[in-house]
């Protein structure tokens, strides 16, 4: 039987890497100068800070691109939850990972829709996917990708 498993696991080290880059970007760039802009990496969130919205914007546009360069799916920023203080703007980001219950049931019936003989399971915010033929694994990993799903998908575990 061969497997294969959808996750959906950002690579810590290369968020870190995409904050530092735009920590550095921000720090030497003349349009940030005395604007107080400051980006920051918690456990599963990075705060944005400004004086003003519109650099706070320009600061996450800079993170955006960081993402992009480093090969990090934009989708795991989440939601965004804003702070307005009178002398400061925050942005707040929560970076998501795993699967949730509702997105492996759109994922599971999108596979089962698709007439191939395999088996799905939801294990743990994964899901694992079991067919005999390689070839229909492949095709369902095709038919995922091609969906346009919310959520940032990594397809690992190949097994034969």
């Amino acid at each position: 039987m061969a497997t294969f498993d959808i996750s959906s696991e950002f690579n810590k080290q290369e968020v870190t890497n995409a904050v530092d880059q735009c920590h550095r970007e921000i720090s030497n760039r003349y349009d940030f100068r005395d604007t107080k802009t400051s980006i920051s990496l918690m456990e599963n969130s990075i705060l944005l800070k400004s004086s003003t919205l519109d650099r706070m914007l320009a600061a996450e546009q800079v993170l955006k691109e960081k993402f992009v360069k480093r090969s990090v799916s934009i989708k795991f920023l989440g939601d965004a939850k804003d702070e307005t203080l009178p002398s400061e703007v925050k942005r707040t980001y929560n970076l998501k990972s795993g699967i949730d219950q509702s997105t492996s049931k759109e994922i599971i019936t999108l596979l089962k829709k698709s007439n191939k003989k395999i088996q799905c399971s939801y294990q743990n915010e994964t899901i694992r996917v079991t067919s005999k033929k390689r070839d229909d694994l492949q095709e369902a990993i095709t038919l995922i990708k091609d969906s346009n799903l919310e959520t940032p998908l990594n397809f690992g575990n190949f097994r034969d």
